[in-house]
């Protein structure tokens, strides 16, 4: 059976794996229900694809444009779960993983601007030197991120810069959000429980219903104007080593 890929095709429960993807250009593209595994996209051109229902197993994106795709009920993981998808030097700017497992993704030095997660699981995953900004004139750059009811623990998003984006109801549970720029994020309902974040930015961030077990308020780089709900004071300064005597 011979599989031709090219823009706007749409293809339907066939295994991909041993077709070349690289420098194909696959805009608008429809995939429903395929296997990809150990396959390799090197300058594909994926804009405003759809993948539904795919298996994407230890697939490397290189120099990929993934602009304004949409990955929905996809797997990334391998079958043993410790190795996941590698997007590096890619464009992954407003595309959208939705109910997808990304389990030990790599995001490389690859641009996400706009870039949404709706209820993935990201347990493990590296976001190494990630972009999520767009700069729109010499003055002006906007962040922008929707990470929303996901599966982040032990996640390292070392120095990810996601200041006023929405992270609500996400779980960072021994995650390392060291130097992480948060000013101003929705974190709310978020587990941050024993995540590692020493010189993050938490000013003005939205903290309320989140649990905050563990996190040292001397460790942050900046809190001033952080929104939290009266009964999430007392494990904070717990953690800060205070005694506290309610009566």
């Amino acid at each position: 059976m011979t599989i031709e890929l090219e823009s706007g095709c749409t293809i339907t429960g066939v295994d991909l794996s041993d077709v070349v993807f690289a420098e194909a250009d696959l805009a608008g593209a429809r995939f429903t229900g395929c296997t990809l595994r150990d396959v390799k996209l090197s300058g594909t051109c994926l804009q405003d694809a759809r993948f539904v229902g795919c298996r994407l197993i230890r697939c490397r994106f290189a120099n990929a444009d993934v602009r304004d795709a949409l990955f929905d009920k996809c797997s990334f993981a391998d079958e043993d779960g410790h190795e996941g998808p590698q997007f590096a030097f890619c464009q992954l700017d407003q595309t959208r993983f939705v109910r997808s497992d990304l389990s030990f993704a790599r995001f490389d030095r690859s641009t996400l601007f706009g870039i949404e997660l709706d209820a993935c699981n990201l347990r493990g995953a590296i976001f190494h030197k990630t972009d999520f900004s767009r700069a729109f004139g010499r003055k002006l750059v906007k962040t922008v991120a929707t990470i929303r009811g996901c599966n982040l623990e032990l996640a390292d998003l070392t120095e990810a810069r996601l200041s006023g984006c929405d992270l609500a109801r996400s779980n960072f549970r021994e995650a390392l959000l060291i130097d992480a720029d948060l000013e101003g994020a929705d974190l709310r309902g978020c587990d941050l429980v024993q995540a590692l974040t020493h010189g993050a930015k938490f000013a003005r961030a939205d903290l309320r219903d989140a649990d905050l077990a563990g996190l040292n308020l001397r460790e942050l780089a900046s809190m001033d104007g952080m929104i939290i709900a009266a009964d999430q004071q007392f494990p904070l300064l717990a953690a800060m080593g205070l005694e506290i005597y309610t009566g």
